[in-house]
């Protein structure tokens, strides 16, 4: 979601890149972007309100970024109460797994990589050593898992495209859950192993459709559909659950 006003002349300054802004109760970190082709101030709220955004043309006054951020300190708190709570992760709270909640069960005494099991018949993720590192250790149970999936549901679809992939990779990223570059590099948010698996399918597909079509149009979408039948259902789930997925905290 995004907000923008046509900017006003001033005199050129180095405006700071990172910050926090506190609004509606948080404290969000907000990043302030100059881009050249920027004709007015663009304030985004990043997926699952884990940040804000700000693109502004160069030489913007300080002074104008922070009017902006009073004007639609309104439009801001609207927006940011609507959103789901951010969860931290931390023992006895459900994430979920493949789309499957899983309670996480921290076990100090043990060692090993984190792992998925069923306990009085309910589905568990086990994480083991020090509770500081609990967050992490999940957070690189995820990755392990999306390196495995994902990289095999790649090879099945770039194979019925006849294409492949120069590389895939694995990123936490809040903008967007996947991209592909026009020299064939993929990328994929690990938080996508949280979705259920058809949605896991379809954003692979999704990204693997933009190897021959680097566009979103009719020729594009009737690939996607192609390789992933369930595109538009997988693609509204997305839509409507996606900001819950990224507003779990692994801090």
């Amino acid at each position: 979601m995004a907000f923008g006003i046509f900017r006003t002349p001033g005199r050129k300054t180095s405006l700071p890149q990172e910050r926090t802004h506190a609004v509606a109760g948080r404290t969000l970190p907000l990043r302030i972007v100059e881009n050249e082709r920027a004709r007015r101030l663009t304030l985004r709220i990043e997926a699952g309100g884990r940040g804000l955004r700000i693109t502004v043309p160069p030489g913007l006054r300080q002074g104008e970024v922070e009017s902006f951020l009073d004007r639609h300190r309104g439009w801001l708190e609207e927006r940011l109460v609507r959103l789901p709570d951010r969860p931290q992760v931390r023992p006895g709270i459900k994430i979920p797994v493949r789309g499957k909640p899983h309670r996480i069960v921290h076990e100090p005494g043990a060692r090993g990589l984190a792992r998925t099991d069923m306990q009085d018949g309910e589905p568990v993720l086990i994480v083991n050593g020090d509770r500081r590192h609990l967050p992490r250790r999940v957070a690189d149970f995820l990755k392990r898992e999306a390196k495995r999936d994902i990289e095999a549901l790649v090879a099945r679809h770039t194979a019925k495209v006849g294409c492949k992939a120069r590389s895939v990779r694995f990123r936490d990223t809040t903008s967007r859950w996947g991209s592909c570059t026009s020299e064939g590099n993929l990328s994929f948010c690990w938080r996508i192993m949280m979705a259920p698996p058809p949605v896991i399918d379809y954003l692979v597909a999704h990204e693997v459709a933009h190897l021959k079509e680097m566009n979103h149009g009719p020729r594009f979408w009737k690939l996607c559909r192609e390789l992933c039948p369930e595109t538009d259902k997988c693609k509204a789930w997305l839509k409507r659950n996606g900001s819950a997925l990224q507003a779990i905290g692994f801090d």
